[in-house]
């Protein structure tokens, strides 16, 4: 049973930086398994947030606006935490990030925001370990495996009809009309998939050198911010909701977690009663949330975090101009509903 350092309840999933404690700033108790979190999704998930700069960037936020005060320490320096490990992949490429939880490099994502809650929560060490790239849609590029092909039809202004083919998994293209041949291209369903999930297990099966002194490590949870790639398409957000019940359950079994937990983001520009296809990858984003019982296997396991009011005006494909508190904002309420998760 995973035990917890702090159990704070949570009265919204969007608590502020400032009841996120400062850690002591001891090491983990390296007698536990590691648990590891593993970040998925597209170019937010990757990292849009500017940490140097003026107003929106993190060093604003931090020294001027005094948010997120446990980032640094009493002289003023980034905080370096000794019990989380932030690695990071990205299509083959890496590790790009093997440290100790801290703030470095140009962008930020939401690992630090959902980092410090859960290495406080946890007593256990840490690892954030993020394999992602931007652009990417869960119906071609990330479509786990065991996915089927699938028909949709559309009408042109005139009215005339066409019914183009998707690919499923390992398909090639992304699609073709009904009735021609397809023309297998450079790329196929699933790729980024497989690529993600084989980065993640690469760092795993080296454990050591991504967490040192590590023997053991459990995949406790998944966290999931991704969608744009798919709302700019009516057939892909038609399929989103499928999808995506797919791809948390191929997950787990791919990486002999059954019972890791998943919390996902939704699209910081979305509105609840949104139509079109935006609209859509929403309503499949609130599905999933283990509490509305549409899907009862996941209650108490999946979490959606409705990130608009964190947005502040910003939209996912605009990188909610790379305003830091955006990802430190969606980061923190995706550590705490993780949290809350794993009590159960």
């Amino acid at each position: 049973m995973l035990a917890f350092l702090v159990l704070v309840p949570l009265t919204t999933m969007a608590l502020r930086a400032a009841e996120i404690p400062e850690h002591d700033g001891k090491p983990a108790d390296m007698t536990k398994p590691v648990q590891v979190f593993i970040l998925l999704g597209q170019s937010n998930m990757v990292g849009a947030g500017k940490v140097k700069g003026g107003d929106g960037s993190l060093e604003f936020a931090v020294k001027e606006k005094k948010k997120y005060p446990y980032l640094v320490n009493d002289a003023g320096a980034w905080t370096v935490r000794q019990d989380v490990r932030f690695v990071r992949y990205m299509s083959g490429k890496g590790p790009l990030n093997n440290e100790w939880m801290t703030v470095s490099g140009k962008t930020l994502g939401p690992e630090f925001g959902l980092g410090h809650p859960l290495g406080n929560a946890i007593d256990a060490p840490v690892m954030i370990l993020k394999c992602c790239i931007g652009n990417r849609a869960l119906g071609w590029d990330l479509l786990p495996p065991g996915s089927d092909s699938f028909e949709y039809t559309t009408k042109d202004k005139s009215g005339k009809e066409t019914t183009h083919v998707y690919a499923g998994y390992k398909g090639s293209p992304d699609r073709w009309e009904k009735g021609t041949e397809p023309k297998p291209i450079a790329w196929y369903a699933g790729k980024q998939y497989d690529d993600d999930t084989n980065d993640a297990k690469k760092a795993l099966a080296d454990l050591g050198k991504h967490y040192p002194d590590a023997k053991e490590y459990e995949v406790a949870g998944f966290f999931f911010w991704q969608g744009e790639r798919d709302a700019g398409s009516e057939a892909l957000s038609s399929r989103y909701e499928q999808n995506l019940v797919h791809f948390i359950k191929q997950l787990r079994k791919d990486f002999d977690a059954p019972n890791a937990k998943f919390v996902l983001g939704t699209l910081g520009e979305a509105t609840k009663g949104s139509v079109g296809n935006g609209g859509k990858v929403l309503e499949a984003h609130l599905a999933v949330d283990g509490t509305t019982s549409k899907y009862p296997e996941f209650k108490g396991n999946v979490a959606t975090i409705y990130t608009h009011p964190m947005a502040q005006g910003g939209s996912g494909n605009g990188h909610y101009g790379g305003k830091a508190e955006v990802y430190m904002d969606v980061g923190e309420a995706m550590g705490h509903a993780m949290i809350e998760l794993l009590k159960k």
